[in-house]
């Protein structure tokens, strides 16, 4: 194996892991420490990432792979013959991946077997759930890891209960609070902010094939948000994921704009300004969750099971799933609650203590 020289590089493939990894950069930017990036397009229109990378005042990838969509076994097989074509070419000494797409499966796989040290940001995280391809994803991924950061002690608790070195697992918390905190002024001087700041209304996001792929539950999860709209008076923000748009229209689901103003996919400024002054945001993105918690906003999460449970803990959020009366109750509950429940994951020096243990 040739001797490697100490640089890191960060795989990623997905606007929240644009999000999470973005501290991360700007801490090896401070430290003037060697690195690149590896995005492989897994979201590959300029709405869904590029303008992250110019928002966040980011450097553009070294490596774009344009692997784009298509079945699970299909994209991760091609990102990882691209991937590990880029790391036998640049040797790094790292690689850092976060969460659990197909991304972060294919990148931890090509390190591994090149024997780079992989690093795991967000690791430990379980929704018990294998029906869920990034179940499959995290759990493959921690295993496989040199060091695992770990948002809580929970998280911790989960990994060596599955047998793994304890020496191997840190508590760094959450970079998603980083970025919150990092970005939450620039959000004031978003040309939008005053706009939603003076608005009354509700948020929606939802993406996940168990929600938008079957007819029943997206049709379930729009009526409750027309009854609740209809009964609130409120109107609710509908940016609409790619992917729910194809199905609403193959589906033939109508959506009544006297309850909903819908949106192309926002940036990531814009989306932290509109949940920052929603009244209430329905979500089934672990990521909007963790935000929307992290903001003292209340959400309710349309899935029936969490990886993010400390949300649920601390009275942030309500699992409803697609269930129509569930989420209607939900609302009520929510919308009667006090904006004042501890942060779980942690102060704003994750992406800190992250590099610190890489550096040892």
């Amino acid at each position: 194996m040739i001797k490697k020289i100490n640089k890191i590089c960060l795989i990623l493939g997905t606007r929240p892991e644009i999000i999470k990894l973005s501290p991360i950069i700007r801490e090896l930017q401070r430290k003037k420490h060697g690195y690149f990036i590896i995005h492989t397009n897994q979201h590959y229109s300029s709405n869904m990432d590029e303008i992250f990378f110019k928002e966040l005042n980011l450097p553009q990838p070294k490596h774009n792979l344009n692997i784009g969509s298509g079945t699970h076994g299909d994209t991760t097989g091609r990102m990882l013959q691209s991937i590990e074509s880029v790391l036998l070419k640049e040797n790094p000494t790292w690689v850092i991946v976060q969460g659990d797409t197909n991304t972060v499966l294919a990148g931890a796989l090509a390190a591994s077997k090149l024997q780079i040290k992989i690093g795991h940001v967000e690791a430990g995280l379980r929704s018990y759930d294998r029906t869920m391809p990034e179940e499959i994803n995290r759990i493959l991924t921690d295993h496989m890891s040199d060091l695992l950061f770990c948002p809580t002690q929970k998280q911790a608790n989960i990994l060596l209960k599955e047998g793994i070195d304890k020496n191997k697992i840190k508590v760094t918390g959450n970079t998603i609070v980083d970025a919150v905190y990092q970005n939450i002024n620039l959000i004031k001087n978003h040309f939008k902010f005053n706009h939603y700041q003076k608005e009354n209304y509700f948020l929606l996001t939802t993406h996940r094939p168990s929600n938008v792929d079957n007819k029943k539950n997206l049709q379930s999860i729009i009526e409750a948000i027309n009854q609740i709209s209809q009964k609130y008076k409120v109107k609710t923000y509908f940016p609409v994921h790619p992917r729910t748009k194809k199905q609403l229209e193959l589906f033939k689901i109508k959506l009544d704009p006297k309850f909903f103003n819908i949106l192309e996919p926002v940036g990531y400024l814009e989306m932290l300004a509109l949940q920052k002054n929603a009244k209430l945001i329905f979500t089934d993105s672990g990521g909007i969750q963790e935000e929307a918690c992290i903001l003292q906003v209340p959400s309710i999460t349309l899935r029936e099971n969490t990886e993010r449970p400390e949300t649920i803990e601390v009275g942030a959020s309500i699992l409803t799933g697609p269930n129509k009366q569930k989420i209607i109750s939900a609302t009520a509950k929510q919308l009667k609650c006090k904006r004042n429940w501890p942060n779980p994951f942690g102060t704003k020096d994750s992406s800190l203590r992250i590099m610190n243990l890489i550096n040892k």
